[in-house]
């Protein structure tokens, strides 16, 4: 990570800074402040499983090992531990404050993404405590406590509308949902757990908002690894499906019959690979997806914490001249 994103984390704990609007608003700032108009938008410094934490299940942050939740949910019987009712303002205002200032700071150089963790991959970590390579756990709810599954996750998609309602109306001018591990699921356990959520979050997030006299703003999906439904979530009231980097953008034009914008998608690891391969694989990736298609240039997952910012800067600077140089043709 860059030297100034190292310096607040010396001071500051991972959520001490989510939870505290400056510092928040603070780390927005600085990719935007470093590459400035190679960048063409903004999201706020925050975590998805901040959700998870206003139900009431503690969350750490440990170096080395990621988020581990002190005591995840092990049987339906635990939900006597979550909050019954969360307020949303009271628990995840902070989130709204760190939008609101950020936007101010912004001064309109770039728009600002809000964002959420979507509900089965909150109900995964929740179960498994963290990372996990099977998911076995929160997998085995599905077949064993299917209906308490399903309550479940519809507790946490509630939360999610609010919060995302919320998150707009703090001033958040686009808005990202992270199925981050609908990969792990079948294509028909994910149409059954994961997609009837995705789309109420779509539904109920825009009907709150005309129903409050405010301007809906673009919503996009990304379900890592979950390539059997593109044509699914194209059809799901997301004005933009995020790619991972295993997906060929021909193939997700032909899925998705261009009725969304795609996002993405080369491999973040890439970074890792030099100045030459970086450029290389940038121009393969807006050459595939061609000069005719709606396209956000992105990375296919994250920025892993060791890349060089340099490295970044370089892909930043070949999308910006292929694809003006493409759409010259």
């Amino acid at each position: 990570m860059p030297l100034e994103f190292q310096e607040v984390r010396k001071q500051h704990s991972f959520f001490e800074i989510c939870r505290t609007p400056e510092l928040a608003c603070q780390l927005t700032l600085q990719p935007i402040d470093r590459y400035g108009t190679l960048l063409d938008a903004s999201i706020i410094f925050s975590d998805i499983l901040v959700i998870p934490q206003a139900m009431g299940l503690e969350v750490l942050m440990v170096a080395g090992k990621g988020p581990v939740f002190t005591a995840p949910l092990e049987t339906p019987a635990d939900f006597v531990r979550l909050n019954q009712h969360v307020d949303v303002e009271k628990e995840l205002g902070y989130v709204y404050k760190a939008i609101t200032l950020t936007r101010h700071k912004l001064a309109g150089r770039v728009p600002l993404y809000g964002f959420i963790g979507a509900p089965w991959t909150l109900m995964a970590y929740m179960i498994e405590g963290g990372g996990s390579k099977t998911l076995a756990k929160a997998k085995s709810w599905l077949w064993k406590h299917p209906k308490e599954s399903h309550a479940l996750l519809q507790r946490i998609t509630n939360i999610a509308i609010e919060f995302l309602v919320g998150q707009v109306k703090a001033g958040a001018q686009m808005l990202q949902v992270f199925e981050s591990w609908g990969g792990e699921l079948s294509p028909q356990a994910f149409k059954e757990f994961a997609l009837p959520y995705i789309r109420q979050i779509s539904t109920g997030v825009k009907a709150r908002l005309a129903e409050q006299g405010v301007k809906a703003v673009p919503m996009t999906i990304f379900a890592k690894g979950s390539w059997y439904a593109l044509s699914d979530l194209s059809e799901s009231h997301y004005e933009v499906v995020s790619l991972d980097w295993t997906i060929d953008p021909a193939f997700a034009r032909k899925m998705t019959n261009d009725k969304v914008v795609l996002q993405g998608n080369m491999d973040p690891t890439i970074l890792y690979g030099g100045f030459d391969a970086i450029r290389e694989n940038a121009t393969r990736m807006i050459h595939a997806f061609g000069k005719d298609a709606k396209q956000i240039a992105n990375l296919g997952h994250g920025i892993l914490p060791t890349v060089d910012p340099e490295a970044l800067r370089v892909y930043l600077e070949t999308v910006q001249k292929v694809s003006a140089e493409i759409r010259k043709r």
